[in-house]
């Protein structure tokens, strides 16, 4: 470095010369950029392995809580004055109907997916003018 600094002051530099040093200085620009790179996405990895732990352990809450509620709703039907037996088997139908119906909504979304109709379209495009230009020539 202090050999390039005289050189550079007395003007006497070669071409060769600073090509090297300009090499140099990118190089050391790309190793910087590298690390600052390792180091953030280090910190980001350890926030979404935070963030996807407190996922899971509200998973777990949600069905400790979904468990319990349906308790809580078959002994509420049972208050009502069905028995107990009837009300788990009332609950239970209750539940199979939400499914159903969340399964034929499913099912709905996703027969309007377009399966990328418009992509194959352009890509058989593009494959059709490639090969027109390649026997072409």
């Amino acid at each position: 470095m202090a050999a390039r600094a005289t050189s550079e002051a007395d003007g006497s530099a070669s071409i060769g010369q600073l090509v090297a040093a300009i090499k140099d200085d990118v190089t050391g620009l790309v190793r910087d950029e590298i690390e600052l790179a390792k180091a953030e996405l280090k910190a980001d990895a350890r926030e979404a392995g935070l963030g996807i732990g407190l996922i899971a352990a509200a998973a777990v809450l949600g069905l400790l809580i979904a468990i319990l509620g349906s308790f809580a709703l078959v002994y509420g039907v049972h208050a009502l004055g069905l028995g107990l037996g009837w009300s788990f088997l009332v609950v239970t139908g209750f539940y199979l109907l939400v499914a159903l119906i969340l399964l034929l909504v499913a099912r709905g979304r996703l027969g309007r997916i377009s399966k990328a109709e418009r992509t194959k379209t352009t890509a058989r495009a593009a494959a059709h003018a490639l090969k027109r230009s390649s026997s072409s020539t």
